[in-house]
């Protein structure tokens, strides 16, 4: 047998820095990664190391691999049980574990004609993009992975597992409910807050888009401490309150399953229910590619649902900001913002008081009664004028957050806008992901 067929350079995922996010499931075109409620992993006999999950990683969890043999690599089943990961074995280990006639020489030479496979892989999935899902239609191949060219230098990783500090402490300065609470008819419960975190005198340098991880006190039920959940930043980069070393989050608990049944989430339920003065853990800052443009007429158009509106409020606050002191000539501001009712949508109030010619909002309700089902990818379809325009000039920027479910239906609606206003859409899909036009942050 040949030492091709013996060895293999097994992709796996650390289970110590991973946060969860669902960021590489989502965007694996082949179906390689799954998880469970403790670890997410990647199946060796599915994996084509086409390197599309690698820069999306907002921790870096991602990339890490070990050579082994074929018929021994790790299961996915071993995978899921993993708290740290395990030790590389040296090639004399490979030669022994292999059980066939491969030399040390052989498995090392085998490591680095891998490694350059890698990268070439890497290379060509840049540049051609993703291959399409068997079933037709992938949206994901569309998501930029790098962040706009005009975009901040971003600080990622500053605290955590790995880190030289593994936590920083936050206390609580504030917590607001900012939706209404309650059942309405056909609807579960929802709890939705504003919550903001003060870091006194140490450094926690955020852009809008970043994400930090909350580790929520206690143990699960295997006795481990809790993971760290991960939640989007809804402040701009100089505060919640500007000039400021502070952040707010937005964060929903539901309190019902969709049986009735009370649900209580380990780190939402922890989240919402802090008081002001309370102290909290946590890592980050993670993300650098979900960043706003900076350079002057640059046009942002932010697609989002429920508590995906954390980095929009973050973009649009900045540049109210900024636009109040005279600081920069912004181009246009776009908000597609999607909910079950208006009710249950946050941030709806001051959202209405913003200047008309600052910021053009559409509002998107599936629940609403007496009223037809209207979904973000309705809304921008009503307003395909618009989009298109934005569509062709290349200094405009769109950012979709929100549930998984959303993400097929709006690039949907972007390529019939497009082909409609007669672009070639592999052309300027193409464009979306390598300018870092197009961010795809969905769960």
């Amino acid at each position: 047998m040949s030492t091709e067929a013996t060895l293999i350079k097994q992709h796996l995922i650390d289970p110590e820095i991973c946060i969860r996010c669902n960021t590489c499931e989502a965007i694996c075109p082949v179906g390689a990664i799954t998880h469970d409620s403790l670890n997410y992993v990647v199946k060796a006999d599915v994996c084509n190391g086409c390197m599309d999950c690698i820069s999306p990683c907002p921790t870096g969890s991602i990339d890490n691999w070990r050579m082994m043999p074929k018929a021994k690599a790790y299961s996915i089943e071993e995978q899921l049980k993993w708290d740290v990961l395990p030790t590389e074995l040296s090639s004399e280990e490979l030669v022994e574990a292999a059980g066939e006639s491969v030399t040390a020489g052989a498995a090392d030479a085998l490591a680095q004609q891998q490694a350059q496979a890698a990268v070439q892989a890497a290379a060509s999935t840049s540049s051609a993009g993703s291959a399409p899902a068997a079933s037709g239609f992938n949206s994901t191949q569309f998501g930029a992975t790098v962040p706009p060219w005009s975009a901040a230098h971003a600080y990622t990783n500053l605290y955590g597992p790995k880190a030289a500090e593994k936590t920083i402490t936050a206390t609580v300065t504030g917590n607001l409910r900012v939706t209404e609470v309650g059942k309405q008819a056909g609807q579960h419960d929802y709890d939705t807050h504003h919550i903001v975190l003060d870091f006194g005198s140490l450094p926690f340098p955020v852009l809008e888009g970043q994400s930090i991880g909350i580790l929520p006190p206690g143990e699960d039920a295997k006795g481990k401490p809790h993971h760290a959940r991960q939640y989007s930043i809804a402040s701009p980069r100089n505060g919640e309150r500007p000039g400021h070393n502070n952040l707010s989050l937005t964060i929903k608990r539901v309190l019902e399953d969709h049986d009735g049944k009370p649900v209580r989430g380990v780190g939402s339920n922890y989240m919402c229910d802090l008081k002001v003065g309370d102290k909290v853990q946590v890592i980050g800052p993670f993300g650098a590619s979900f960043l706003m443009p900076n350079h002057p007429k640059s046009n942002i158009v932010m697609i989002c649902t429920g508590t995906g509106s954390a980095p929009m409020r973050a973009m649009t606050e900045w540049r109210r900001r900024l636009r109040a002191s005279g600081k920069f000539e912004g181009g246009k501001l776009m908000l597609f913002f999607g909910a079950r009712t208006p009710a249950e949508l946050p941030y709806f109030g001051p959202l209405n008081n913003l200047p008309k010619d600052f910021i053009d909002i559409e509002f998107a309700f599936s629940r609403e009664a007496g009223k037809t089902k209207r979904y973000v990818q309705d809304a921008l379809r009503d307003r395909a004028a618009d989009v298109a325009a934005l569509l062709k000039d290349s200094n405009t920027f769109f950012y979709v957050c929100g549930l998984k479910s959303m993400e097929e239906g709006v690039v949907l609606a972007l390529r019939d806008i497009a082909q409609n206003a007669g672009l070639d859409w592999d052309s300027v899909g193409a464009s979306l992901k390598k300018e870092g036009r197009l961010h795809l942050e969905t769960y």
